[in-house]
């Protein structure tokens, strides 16, 4: 892998940019006159919400590959249930690029409608892991959800449970909430349809991967009313059930009891939580330029993970 053909920056000839950890946000409009929202998965990679200075080339077209065949999956089973905010995917629909430009970015590109954004992640879990674990161990919940006692790391909770964060500005962190304290923030009626949508979005994807040797352990998505809808139901946004946003396991390899190994940024932050026991990274930006064999096994455990779920072969 060579990390210096990865796309970390982009300068496109649109307004409004906004630049998020790894994706960069433009406004646009379509050939057909329609406002949208482009949203660019640059190879940029973060850990510990701290963006590494190199990244693995390719990583945003794979992740916005695996995020658009999971939208297509979720029209097809859930559609008529839940509405989504792709419009296309493909650049050489907007207007101001130039060809040049669109071949660059073919792979990379998410184009959606605009929309409020509700600032609450919405949080599905299935089982034990992360930051859910480290809470349970304290006292027994998460995010204000009693759990039975007993349950061990890992461990696949008796339903999925919904759990909300906050959504952090760059360089800070999410903060889990209760139910109670989101709907305090955007209103009980609106956190009943996201809590009730990611549960279903969830069990469907949990339910698919698992056929094909995949735990979906946990997930997160975000949720935005359009601006030019006539009534205020929110619709999926952003990213979807990629392992940026989700935690996937091996089915054959778990075990409660312990950590598992993921098919996400777990082999980057093992590499991290080395540097910071030898005291040569303390978790703040900037963040270390990350090895060749870093970033190849990395990529490669997103690739297996989309082999598997999508049974697409990438090479």
């Amino acid at each position: 892998m060579d990390s210096t053909k990865a796309l970390m920056q982009t300068g496109l000839p649109l307004p409004n940019k906004r630049e998020g950890k790894v994706r960069d946000v433009y406004d646009c409009t379509l050939k057909d006159g329609t406002e949208a929202l482009l949203l660019v998965a640059t190879d940029r990679l973060s850990a510990f919400d701290v963006v590494m200075p190199n990244g693995p080339a390719g990583k945003g077209k794979l992740l916005t590959q695996m995020s658009a065949w999971w939208f297509e999956q979720i029209k097809e089973k859930l559609g008529y249930k839940l509405q989504t905010h792709v419009l296309s995917t493909d650049p050489a629909d907007i207007v101001g690029l130039s060809d040049e430009q669109a071949d660059q970015l073919k792979g990379y590109v998410m184009i959606g409608r605009k929309t409020k954004v509700v600032p609450i992640e919405c949080v599905v879990r299935g089982y034990l892991a992360g930051s859910g674990w480290k809470e349970y161990q304290q006292n027994s919940q998460v995010c204000g959800v009693a759990l039975p006692g007993g349950l061990t790391q890992c461990a696949k909770l008796p339903e999925p449970i919904f759990t909300p964060a906050t959504k952090a500005e760059q360089g800070e962190h999410d903060e889990n909430i209760s139910f109670e304290r989101a709907c305090g923030l955007v209103g009980t009626p609106t956190m009943e349809v996201l809590r009730d949508m990611s549960l279903r979005i969830y069990q469907m994807a949990h339910d698919y991967s698992a056929e094909r040797g995949i735990i979906l352990a946990d997930t997160k998505f975000e949720f935005g009313v359009p601006l030019d809808a006539k009534d205020e139901s929110p619709i999926l946004i952003d990213e979807v059930l990629t392992p940026d946003s989700s935690r996937y396991w091996s089915a054959d390899a778990y075990a409660a009891g312990r950590d598992q190994d993921s098919y996400d940024k777990q082999y980057v932050r093992n590499y991290l939580e080395a540097l910071v026991t030898a005291g040569r990274w303390d978790k703040q930006a900037p963040g270390p330029v990350l090895p060749e064999d870093v970033l190849k096994n990395t990529i490669k455990k997103y690739e297996e993970a989309f082999e598997m779920i999508t049974g697409v072969a990438l090479h």
